[in-house]
């Protein structure tokens, strides 16, 4: 302890006396705080039980308040609730006597509704009355007109006729001799023509079937009993969409009309009930009757106030409600128009500085609203409005209807030169006009109101693929707009927006200064004030072409820039070095000294084989994500060369070539880029300049045969093709084979579809050099049997039906009505009609394709296109050219539809024929006793049984017993055995001579319901489509009930979900009728093409038989005797036989 006491030291005592003092101050501090606050808490409790005791007290007396109140009110409780009882019977009574007065009111109201409605129907029959008695005086005096004009067109075309008789012979004798001669060919050529047309002119408008039922007593055996089949799985159907977007090209319903007697698209989508017409069309007829009718009685044809006017003889005939066809009308100066009232003011001016009419009057003809028919009506383009009147005189009154036009609206010229189709916001009118030139001067003026300064106004998307596209600024003289650009060729369109098909205008490039400029500030000032929102980085490209002035291109991206500066200098034909990626300046340096093959350029590693992947693309690009995706499909490329081609990896390589080639398909801009990156691997750095490896020429022989690059590029592949082409090599023989796919798709196209599996195992595994046509495909017949055909990659439907003609001996599709149909890939029984423009390859491409997204999951190979040759265009008139081959096939189509139940025939007569069809396939019939052994005895049983599942109508031996098989089998080997000794060709011609007594033999027959209020709810009927026109049978009988030539055909098509036909009548309570039928979409659009197809074939046929002049007739008609009978013979061998042939 003394040693701690010594180690700490002594202690100040002091210190710590004053240590402890001012402790304890602050304790006493803390202690009178303290003592403060508990004070003022003592005082805050004392101040609150004060106020609760105050609140109590308040209570207590209010408690007491209402146990008086209480007190009084129970006194009062008997007299509240009397009181309360009165005055709730009270209410009641008040609310009674309201609800009545409400059930008066509404009573009131019902009894004015009948009445109104009762007026509306009498004024509705009154209207209708007076509308009947105008259209049956509007159509005297248009039939009156037909007969003017009919006669006027035969007195000059006599006339001419007569004056170059008279020129030729020179002579008043000879003329005199000459003139019978000439109305004998005029009577020729009224035959020839008119034996073509004698079925179709021989049967009436309308067939009823009281008429057919008399017709039928002559043919009992065409009759049949009634099917058990439902038929509404029929009307289930649908298509894949698509493989029908291919070869339909969408699947929407096409409506066509008849002009000038050929079928012509006038909308690619189904008619809504408001797509055509105003809704003043209707109104303003019977305010109209009047000034029509004093027109027609004070202005006739020779009147001295339509001579003033200049008002034709067809120009008033047009006046009426239903229009005469464009056909009816010529081109000539005869029937001009009237002349125009309204003066042409020129309120824009285009670039060049000429100015533009914005005003016009003419007659156009109008597709109706509710009826789809024409109507003539003449327009007036004035103030950025379109009106319509019945008359040139009517134009002091209320116009008929009118056409606002903004720059919303569209102009989309049709497949026909004289048809428009002009879409507002509201609705889509269909416009015809006389002829093409009107029509043409139309389309100029309405694009000029709608601001659209077009070079060329009828041309819609410029024809070619683009080179470079996108959305721009476009500043020239200080203006600035935003224009959709594409640059085709050495020119560069600009449009309103990317869907706008009609550019506003077109800049030639060719010897024009493209040049980048640095941007200026002014601009920039005056974009931003103007609010386009430009960027403060965006680059500027100055073109400027030879005598016009500098137009100014703002672009927001370098990438952007750099393809669109690129591009532009190329179409400008200059071959600049300092603009393009490395490899482009490449290509432009030997583009200069024009491919020297000794040149040092070619050595260059960018021209060359490389093993390493690219760093950047060789092509210049318009944004990163395609420059991204640019150096993916090189690294592509380099694992479809480098992995070998053997069994397992097969399916490998199709996969890679499929992938790159769709990126390049669904990424335009990337075709230059695979081209160039298969050029380049495609050569090595060795001083021959030895060819790549060889699945890089397979890769680059796939490519172009689905499509080209643009130039400088294609210049490249064909020198470089050139240059390694030798037939002694394996490369040198795929670059000839890469040469022939260039010409082919320069010559058809490009492709729409990636190479299907087929032709990349064709490509990879066989050399197509030693093959013209590498690919090949069977076509199967109706017969059973398959023709294998060859195609390559270009092929199209029409250059493969040639090849298939020529191997089985057959005619032109034209002339034998043959077509080409493939299966659905979703298995369902659809076909497809091939058009003649489609290529082959895609067809095989896009069945592959939706083959595999229906049928997922599903082993690959497994199902492949089906493509079956037969017969779809029937003409009676044809079957005298038929050979052996067609006249089978035939055959074996008819029976076909024997079996599905397609075609009316009776027990005994179906037997009758399947004999026949016995005997062509499999010969004479033996007899089962011929032999001794049973062996004969089982082979005739199985032929007689497979003969009845072929060729013997379902119906017929669906529910037999075995016992009427065995009866049923019996009948046919007696048949059978009665045709011993008769040759195929002599069945095929009994065959076809039974089926032929059928009036609608040949056409194709679709199940419909009617819609409308005449039909019954669950009426099913038959659309049969042949050569005369569209006839509607009995589902049960086939009888025919009504039918209809092409000529009185006026729209047909889709109309919503259901198939549309609008019937010109002649009659003159009704001249025209709309029938309205319920079908699967699929069926409609194969009735709807059907139909097309028939009109505008015998529109050729027609246009055919008008080439051949009075002249040449006559010359034909100074041959021998022997020459006329042999020219009669077509004519009888065309008219059919009136009794059937004895069969056996």
């Amino acid at each position: 302890m003394a040693e701690l006491s010594e180690l700490e030291g002594p202690v100040d005592w002091k210190e710590r006396c004053v240590a402890l003092e001012s402790q304890l101050m602050k304790f006493r501090v803390q202690a009178s705080k303290i003592r403060e606050l508990l004070a003022e808490k003592m005082q805050q409790l004392e101040r609150q039980v004060i106020d609760a005791e105050r609140q109590a007290e308040k209570a207590f007396q209010q408690v007491q308040v209402m146990e008086e109140k209480l007190k009084a009110a129970n006194i009062q409780t008997s007299e509240s609730e009397t009181r309360l009882y009165k005055k709730c019977q009270d209410l009641e009574s008040v609310m009674q006597e309201k609800d009545d007065i409400i059930q008066s009111l509404e009573l009131r109201l019902e009894e004015q509704k009948q009445m109104r409605l009762q007026e509306a129907k009498i004024i509705e029959e009154k209207a209708a009355k007076i509308k009947e008695w105008v259209t049956v005086k509007l159509n005297e005096l248009e039939v009156e007109n037909q007969n003017l004009r009919f006669i006027n067109q035969n007195q000059t075309e006599e006339i001419r006729a007569i004056q170059s008789q008279l020129q030729e012979l020179q002579g008043k004798k000879i003329s005199c001799v000459s003139t019978p001669k000439l109305s004998e060919g005029q009577r020729l050529s009224g035959l020839t023509f008119g034996c073509f047309l004698s079925r179709a002119k021989s049967p009436p408008h309308e067939v009823r079937s009281e008429e057919v039922s008399k017709m039928a007593s002559k043919e009992p055996e065409f009759t049949e009993g009634k099917r058990g089949e439902d038929s509404a799985t029929i009307l289930s159907c649908s298509a894949s969409g698509l493989y029908t977007s291919l070869i339909y090209k969408n699947m929407t319903i096409p409506v066509y009309t008849t002009l000038k007697g050929k079928a012509t698209q006038i909308s690619s989508s189904p008619f809504l009930d408001d797509s055509s017409g105003s809704e003043e069309e209707d109104s303003s007829r019977s305010s109209s009757r009047t000034s029509e009718s004093d027109t027609h009685s004070r202005s006739g044809p020779s009147s001295p106030r339509a001579m003033k006017r200049g008002v034709s003889v067809s120009s008033v005939a047009s006046e009426s409600d239903y229009a005469i066809p464009p056909d009816a009308y010529c081109a000539d100066t005869e029937c001009s128009q009237p002349e125009q009232k309204l003066p042409k003011t020129c309120s824009s001016s285009s670039e060049s500085g000429k100015n533009e009419p914005l005003e016009k009057s003419g007659y156009l003809l109008k597709m109706s609203g509710k009826v789809k028919t024409w109507k003539r009506r003449w327009f007036v383009l004035k103030g950025g409005e379109l009106l319509y009147y019945k008359s040139p005189s009517d134009v002091i009154r209320k116009p008929q209807g009118h056409i606002e036009l903004s720059a919303s609206c569209s102009i989309v010229k049709g497949d026909n030169k004289q048809t428009v189709q002009l879409t507002t916001e509201k609705h889509t009118y269909y416009l015809t006009a006389d002829s093409p030139n009107i029509l043409e001067e139309w389309i100029k003026v309405l694009q000029n109101v709608l601001r659209v300064q077009a070079a060329n106004p009828l041309c819609l998307q410029p024809e070619g693929k683009p080179t470079a596209k996108g959305l721009l600024t476009k500043v020239k003289h200080g203006y600035s707009k935003r224009v959709w650009c594409t640059l085709v060729g050495k020119t560069l369109y600009y449009f309103r927006s990317q869907e706008d098909k009609f550019p506003l205008g077109q800049i030639k490039l060719w010897e024009a200064k493209v040049e980048e400029v640095d941007r200026s500030c002014d601009s920039d000032e005056d974009y931003e004030a103007s609010g386009r929102c430009l960027l403060s980085t965006h680059y500027t490209i100055v073109i400027h072409p030879k005598d016009q002035g500098p137009t100014y291109l703002l672009i927001g991206s370098k990438h952007e820039k750099d393809t669109w500066l690129y591009h532009l200098t190329v179409a400008a034909g200059s071959n600049s070095v300092n603009v393009g990626s490395e490899f482009e300046q490449l290509v432009c340096k030997l583009l200069n000294i024009e491919g020297e093959p000794s040149s040092q350029i070619w050595r260059h590693p960018t021209l060359c084989h490389s093993k390493e992947g690219i760093l950047s693309p060789l092509t210049t690009l318009p944004s990163e994500a395609l420059q991204t995706e640019a150096i993916k499909l090189f690294k592509t490329c380099q694992l479809f060369i480098n992995a070998a081609v053997d069994s397992p990896a097969i399916d490998y390589h199709i996969s890679l070539a499929q992938s790159a080639l769709q990126v390049c398909l669904t990424h335009p801009e990337l075709q230059n880029e695979i081209c160039c990156q298969l050029i380049k691997q495609t050569r090595r750095r060795q001083p021959q300049n030895q060819p790549g490896p060889l699945q890089g020429w397979q890769l680059l022989a796939l490519c172009v045969g689905l499509f080209l690059p643009h130039h400088p590029f294609l210049w490249l592949l064909q020198l470089h093709l050139k240059r390694n082409a030798d037939s002694r090599t394996e490369f040198g023989k795929y670059a000839i084979y890469c040469q022939r796919c260039v010409e082919r798709t320069q010559q058809n196209g490009d492709r729409e579809a990636r190479p299907s599996r087929m032709e990349i195992l064709s490509t990879l595994l066989r050399n197509p050099y030693h093959h013209s046509l590498p690919f090949s495909i069977p076509v199967h017949f109706m017969n059973g049997i398959y023709q294998v055909v060859g195609f390559d990659a270009s092929t199209t439907v029409e250059e493969f039906l040639n090849t298939l003609n020529q191997d089985t001996g057959m005619r032109k599709p034209t002339q034998s009505g043959f077509a080409l149909f493939t299966d659905d890939p979703s298995g369902k029984e659809l076909e497809h009609c091939l058009q003649g423009n489609i290529k082959i390859c895609d067809i095989i491409s896009k069945w592959e394709q939706a083959s595999k997204e229906q049928q997922s999951g599903k082993c690959e190979g497994t199902r492949t296109v089906r493509l079956t040759y037969k017969n779809r265009l029937y003409f009676s008139v044809q079957a005298r050219g038929e050979t052996d081959r067609e006249k089978l096939l035939l055959l074996y189509q008819t029976n076909d539809q024997i079996i599905n139940g397609l075609f009316p025939l009776n027990k005994d007569l179906a037997l009758e024929m399947a004999a026949l069809l016995a005997q062509v396939e499999i010969g004479d019939f033996e007899r089962p006793f011929s032999t001794p052994a049973g062996h004969n005895q089982c082979k005739a049983s199985q032929n007689l049984k497979q003969v009845i599942e072929k060729f013997y109508p379902k119906r017929y031996r669906e529910g037999c017993s075995e016992e009427q098989l065995r009866q049923l089998y019996q009948r046919l080997s007696t048949r059978w055995m009665a045709l011993r000794g008769h040759s195929a060709a002599d069945c095929v011609r009994i065959y076809l001579t039974v089926a032929r007594k059928w009036p609608f033999f040949g056409a194709k027959l679709f199940l419909a319901k009617p819609i409308g209020p005449s039909s019954s709810g669950n009426t099913f009927v038959w659309l049969a489509i042949h050569e005369n026109g569209l006839s509607i049978l009995e589902y049960t009988s086939m009888r025919l009930v009504v039918s209809y030539v092409y000529k009185s055909l006026m729209t047909f098509g889709g109309c919503q979900d259901d198939f549309m036909v609008v019937i010109n009548t002649h009659a003159k309570d009704r001249p025209t009728e709309k029938l309205l039928f319920a079908m699967a979409k699929p069926k409609i659009l194969e009735i709807t093409l059907l139909i097309a197809s028939y009109i505008n074939n015998f529109y050729q046929q027609k246009a055919a038989l008008h080439h051949l002049s009075a002249p040449a007739l006559l010359s034909a008609k100074s041959q021998g005797p022997h020459a006329r009978a042999m020219g009669s013979q077509p004519l009888l061998s065309s008219s059919r036989p009136t009794k059937g042939p004895t069969l056996l």
